[in-house]
């Protein structure tokens, strides 16, 4: 994880902060704090593809990593919002979004960060050894 964000940024910080904190986070602020929980967000989110254990469809492209690096940053942020007692403002919800997402961009565009995340979980081609066999009357072959 270090490599992609690491102890010192402000997503490490503010992941740290949450979870520590997690019942009382909320009442530390006057209103609902965007860039804490977008920052947490877009960590928790490079943590939960690495872990890969709810990927089941693995993105194949720059495109398709950033979109479910944004779709978990998402639950990250509902789930903040949910044990929340501050209201959000009005536009709060598309500030945090949009700052969890300027993360991910920036994470991304750093250096082969996009390349290694998507061989991380990349399919491995399997290599058959063996002979074809013909079936007789038929175009079929068959690898054993």
């Amino acid at each position: 994880m270090d490599r992609f964000l690491a102890p010192n940024t402000s997503e490490a910080l503010a992941h740290s902060h949450l979870t520590e904190n997690w019942f009382t986070w909320d009442q530390d602020h006057p209103s609902f704090n965007e860039t804490l929980v977008a920052g947490c967000a877009s960590y928790q989110a490079f943590t939960r593809y690495l872990s890969g254990s709810d990927l089941f469809i693995v993105p194949r492209s720059r495109r398709e990593l950033e979109g479910v690096l944004r779709r978990y940053a998402y639950d990250s942020i509902h789930n903040a919002i949910a044990v929340s007692r501050q209201t959000l403002q009005r536009g709060g919800y598309s500030r945090t979004c949009s700052l969890a997402e300027k993360s991910i961009r920036d994470v991304l565009n750093t250096n082969d960060n996009a390349t290694v995340l998507l061989n991380l979980h990349a399919p491995q081609t399997e290599t058959f050894t063996g002979t074809d066999v013909s079936l007789s009357n038929s175009n079929t072959r068959i690898r054993t």
